[in-house]
């Protein structure tokens, strides 16, 4: 029996490439899980990140959906303090009308970036420092449904075009207030096992023993979302993971730079302190052959009872990327969508 398999996509820069490039690898790569039999197609918001190219995910979507036919492709996620609840309403309705039945608006409360910037998103020290994230997730969802009370200031503002619905809301989180939240809420729940794997089992255990159901949700629905890198042996594996195990320990040591290759990351001068932190990074990501990682993420599916698996892999080279995604599929027994053919984007 298959499992059902999604992708989180940062739209990686790798060293010596340029950004337009990493951007037509993300559509091929949709292209090609979308024919692999994926089901969804999330895309992420990052600031002031040289390594990452996805900054405006609705506009990511709106190609995304059109290149592909059957995945549902949304927002991994949009990070709502980082922008007005109308305007998100306004370009989820609208991507909803292009797409209908194929959109997900995925929220988080985090930044996405640093605090610096994070300010000049906001323009404002009072929003950077508030921390009304329900209150504004509560905001959206009325613009949505037209449901401000009377004499609220926008109880007269539609959210155009307003004879479509919202897309499906999915909370992001790495610890257990998304997890909380979006339990009283009814909406779907994605964890990043990536950002924080010890918080996990529990996150992904309370949203569902609380859940209360919702129009759009009547069950509960929750995504493991989990850094994962697959190839033929371990040990090729491994020399892919040292990508996006390095962009993790520049964030602790203060590096800057696009994503670099496993070649250029092994000529570096590293101590053996630092090595070894790099190697204690890798470990908290799902690396290895397809036995190896089936292994793993079943045993972190069963803990977690996640419904479903969404696959961020970040390797500088984009072939291996793609191969990663098909052992993945192989390993849970998806199988490819019949109509559908991957054509590699030029």
């Amino acid at each position: 029996m298959s499992f059902p398999l999604s992708v989180l996509d940062v739209t990686p820069v790798i060293s010596g490439a340029s950004s337009a490039q990493a951007l037509r690898n993300t559509i091929d790569l949709a292209r090609f899980v979308d024919a692999r039999g994926y089901t969804r197609f999330w895309l992420a918001e990052h600031h002031n990140s040289p390594g990452i190219a996805s900054t405006t995910p609705d506009i990511m979507i709106a190609r995304v959906a059109r290149e592909t036919r059957h995945l549902r492709v949304g927002s991994g996620g949009v990070m709502l303090p980082n922008h007005a609840p109308l305007k998100v309403a306004e370009s989820f309705r609208l991507l909803e009308a292009l797409y209908p039945g194929r959109i997900d608006l995925g929220i988080g409360r985090a930044p996405g970036t640093d605090m610096a910037t994070a300010l000049a998103l906001r323009r404002s020290e009072a929003l950077l420092n508030a921390d009304n994230f329900p209150q504004e997730l509560a905001e959206l969802v009325a613009f949505a449904t037209g449901s401000f009370p009377d004499g609220h200031p926008f109880k007269s503002i539609t959210a155009y075009p307003n004879d479509v619905p919202l897309p499906p809301i999915w909370l992001l989180g790495s610890s257990g207030f998304s997890s909380q939240l979006a339990a009283q809420r009814g909406t779907g729940f994605a964890f990043a096992h990536h950002i924080n794997a010890r918080a996990a089992i529990p996150a992904m255990l309370t949203y569902r023993q609380n859940f209360r159901p919702s129009e759009q949700f009547p069950r509960p629905h929750a995504i493991l979302a989990a850094s994962v890198i697959c190839a033929e042996t371990d040990e090729a594996a491994e020399d892919l993971a040292l990508t996006f195990a390095f962009v993790f320990f520049s964030l602790q040591t203060g590096r800057s730079g696009p994503m670099l290759s496993p070649e250029e990351i092994k000529a570096l001068p590293l101590t053996d302190i630092e090595r070894a932190m790099l190697r204690a990074i890798m470990d908290q990501h799902i690396v290895g052959s397809p036995a190896t990682v089936r292994a793993r993420l079943s045993e972190l599916i069963e803990q977690t009872q996640a419904d479903e698996l969404m696959a961020l892999t970040v390797v500088a080279d984009h072939e291996a990327r793609l191969r990663s995604y098909d052992l993945l599929a192989q390993a849970f027994n998806v199988q490819p969508v019949a109509d559908a053919e991957h054509t590699p984007e030029q």
